[in-house]
C-alpha cells in the first residue's frame, strides 16, 4: 500500500509527466479536434443505441446486428480501415444456454425458491444436469493462492461433491492490510475464480453465499444477470474447468443452511478469515435437476483502424463493449434492459473520439484501432476472444483504453482511476487530465474489484497495459454537485436494471470532458515511440516483459 501511495504522489507531482515525449503542439489543429466533441450529437446516437427499438443489443439478435450496422456505418463514414482483415466483424463463436431448474434445489428441509433466494445454471453442454446426494463442504473464501500462503482446499477432497463459498476476499472481510491487498478486491474475490477454482479442485457443484456490500451489488443484480440466456466461448476456446452446477444463495438462506448443519454462519465466516482455516464437511447433501436449452450462435467485435503514417503495426487501443442483457417478460409484458449508461455511453463514445481524430490536420504516428466488443455481460466473451484471437500481435499494441459506462454524472476536479498504480499509462492520463485542471485518484471503493469487471482485463491477463478510469470524486462546482446527486442515485439503482434508460438531464458535460481527456491521452501514446509498461509489483508485468522479449 505504500508503494500506491508513492506512485500517488509520484503522479500528481508531475514527475511521470516528464517522461512523455509528445505534446499537443505536433499537429497544428488538435485543440480543434479536443473541442469537436458535440454534446448534442453524443446525445443523440446514445438515446438511438438505447431505444427500444435496439431490443437491448443482446448478442445474437436483431438488436446486435443494428447496433454493429450504426458502428461500421459510421466507420466507414470516417474514413477508418476494416481491422479484421477486410472485415470490420470479428466472428466471435458462442453458446447460448438457458439453464431451468426442473427440479429446485433440495438441501434438507429448506425452501428454495427459484429466482428470489436461489439461482442455478450450467455451462456443462448437456442438456440435462443433476446433482444427486451431492455432499455439501463449506469451504470458505474457496481460495488457493500459494503467493499469499493460501488454501481453503488443503487436506479436503472435494471430488464429486459441492461446495460452499464466501464471495470476495479475506483481505475485504477483515479490513487487514497483511492480508491479500486489504480492502482492494484481488482476483481471488471474483465469482468467476471461484467457480473455476471449485472446478479444478473436482467439484460437482458450487454454491455462492451472495452478500451485498461484499459482493457490491444487491439480490436483483444475480436475479437479472443469471436468469435468462447465458453466453459461454466454446469448450475449446476456455482453459478454465466448469462445475457442473453453479448457483448462487442469498443470505438468508445461507443463514439457513448452516443452522440446519448445526453451525453458526457468521461463526464459520469468522474462521475462514484464517490461514489455518480448515474446511467444513456439513454432513447434508444437495439435489437439483438443470434443463439446459443450448443454442450454438456466433456474435461479433466490431475492430475498425486509423492506420498510422510511420508505425502502423504499432496500435493504441479504443475499447468498449457494445452488448447489454436483451428483455424479460414483466407482469405479461416485453420489457427491455436498454443499457444507456451500461454501455450505450461508451459504444457511442468509441464513435465520437474516431470522428475526434479524423478532425486533425494529419493521422498520428501509430494506429489507433477501436475495438467494440460484444457480451461483456456475459462475462467479457467478445473481449476474451479478442485476446486470444488478436488482429494484430499483443507486443505490437502500446496500450489500451476502456470506455464501460462513461461518466454522467458532471463536471469534477478529479478523475478516478480503477486499478490506481498499476500501469505507465497513468502517466499520459494525468498529463492530459491536467488540462481540464484535474488529478487523478485512486477509485474509492476498490473492495468491488471493478478492475477485473470490464474487457481490458481480458488483455490485461496477456500482459498489454490497460487503463480504466471515469468520473471523480468532486464535483466542480454546487450546480454539477446538484446534478451528480440527483444521477448517481439512479445510476446505483438502475444498475443491470430496465431503469437504466436514456435521460436528457443527465450530467452531460462530464461525458464529453472524459471522452476529451481520452481523446489526448490516446493521441500522446500513439505520437510516442515510448512502451508504457505496468509498474513493478503489478499482476500483470512478469507475462508483459516475456512478450516483449
Amino acid at each position: 500500500m505504500n508503494y500506491i501511495r508513492e506512485k500517488r504522489q509520484q503522479i500528481l507531482s508531475g514527475a511521470g509527466a516528464l517522461l512523455l515525449s509528445m505534446s499537443a503542439c505536433a499537429h497544428d489543429n488538435f485543440i480543434e479536434a479536443y473541442k469537436s466533441f458535440d454534446i448534442d450529437a453524443i446525445k443523440a446516437d446514445v438515446k438511438t443505441l438505447s431505444s427500444d427499438k435496439f431490443a437491448g443489443r443482446e448478442p445474437s439478435t436483431e438488436g446486435e446486428t443494428l447496433t454493429t450496422n450504426m458502428l461500421i456505418s459510421q466507420f466507414k463514414k470516417l474514413g477508418l480501415a476494416p481491422g479484421n482483415g477486410d472485415s470490420y466483424l470479428q466472428a466471435v463463436p458462442m453458446n447460448s444456454i438457458v439453464s431451468e431448474p426442473v427440479s429446485p434445489l433440495k438441501i434438507a428441509d429448506i425452501a428454495f425458491d427459484f429466482p428470489k433466494n436461489y439461482v442455478a445454471s450450467s455451462r456443462q453442454t448437456r442438456k440435462q444436469i443433476s446433482l444427486d446426494n451431492s455432499e455439501l463442504v463449506f469451504v470458505g473464501y474457496g481460495i488457493n493462492a500459494p503467493e499469499y500462503q493460501w488454501n481453503d482446499y488443503k487436506n479436503v477432497d472435494v471430488k464429486g461433491k459441492t461446495v460452499v463459498v464466501l464471495v470476495n476476499d479475506p483481505g475485504y472481510a477483515s479490513q487487514d492490510p497483511a492480508l491479500f491487498d486489504g480492502n482492494t478486491m484481488t482476483y481471488y474475490g471474483r465469482w468467476t475464480y471461484k467457480y473455476e477454482e471449485a472446478a479444478r479442485q473436482g467439484a460437482a457443484g458450487a454454491i455462492i453465499v451472495h452478500e451485498t456490500k461484499p459482493a457490491s451489488y444487491g439480490w436483483n443484480v444475480i436475479e437479472s444477470s443469471w436468469t435468462g440466456a447465458q453466453y459461454h466461448l466454446p469448450a475449446k476456446e476456455v482453459n478454465e474447468p466448469v462445475v457442473d452446477v453453479e448457483m448462487w444463495i442469498s443470505t438468508e438462506k445461507a443463514h439457513e443452511l448452516m443452522a440446519k448443519a448445526g453451525f453458526d454462519f457468521t461463526a464459520l465466516k469468522a474462521q475462514a478469515l484464517s490461514k489455518k482455516f480448515k474446511a467444513v464437511p456439513l454432513k447434508l447433501t444437495a439435489d437439483i435437476n438443470v434443463k439446459n436449452t443450448i443454442t450454438d450462435s456466433v456474435s461479433n467485435n466490431v475492430v475498425a483502424t486509423i492506420p498510422g503514417r510511420i508505425s502502423p503495426d504499432e496500435h493504441v487501443i479504443y475499447m468498449g463493449h457494445w452488448d447489454h442483457l436483451g428483455s424479460t417478460i414483466i407482469d405479461g409484458k416485453k420489457v427491455f434492459f436498454n443499457g444507456a449508461h451500461d454501455n450505450a455511453t461508451g459504444t457511442a463514445g468509441l464513435m465520437h473520439i474516431a470522428k475526434a481524430y479524423k478532425v486533425l490536420d494529419k493521422t498520428p504516428e501509430r494506429s489507433i484501432t477501436f475495438m467494440a466488443a460484444t457480451a461483456e455481460e456475459q462475462g467479457r466473451l467478445g473481449s476474451r476472444y479478442f485476446a486470444n484471437h488478436p488482429t494484430m500481435p499483443l507486443n505490437k499494441v502500446v496500450g489500451l483504453i476502456n470506455m464501460d459506462s462513461l461518466d454522467i454524472s458532471g463536471l469534477k476536479k478529479d478523475l478516478t482511476v480503477v486499478g490506481f498504480g498499476k500501469s505507465e499509462l497513468e502517466d499520459y492520463l494525468a498529463k492530459a487530465a491536467k488540462r481540464q485542471d484535474r488529478t487523478l485518484t485512486p477509485e474509492q471503493t476498490p473492495e468491488r474489484g471493478y478492475y477485473y469487471r470490464s474487457d481490458h482485463f481480458s488483455l490485461a491477463k496477456k500482459g498489454v497495459p490497460a487503463l480504466s478510469a471515469g468520473g471523480g470524486s468532486t464535483w466542480l462546482n454546487a450546480e454539477q454537485k446538484a446534478i451528480g446527486d440527483q444521477v448517481s442515485a439512479l445510476v446505483a439503482k438502475c444498475y443491470h436494471q430496465t431503469c437504466d434508460e436514456y435521460n436528457e438531464n443527465w450530467g452531460w458535460q462530464g461525458m464529453v470532458a472524459e471522452l476529451q481527456v481520452f481523446f489526448e491521452t490516446g493521441f500522446m501514446l500513439s505520437n510516442t515511440k515510448d512502451w508504457p509498461n505496468w509498474r513493478e509489483g503489478s499482476e500483470f508485468k512478469v507475462a508483459r516483459d516475456a512478450m516483449m522479449k
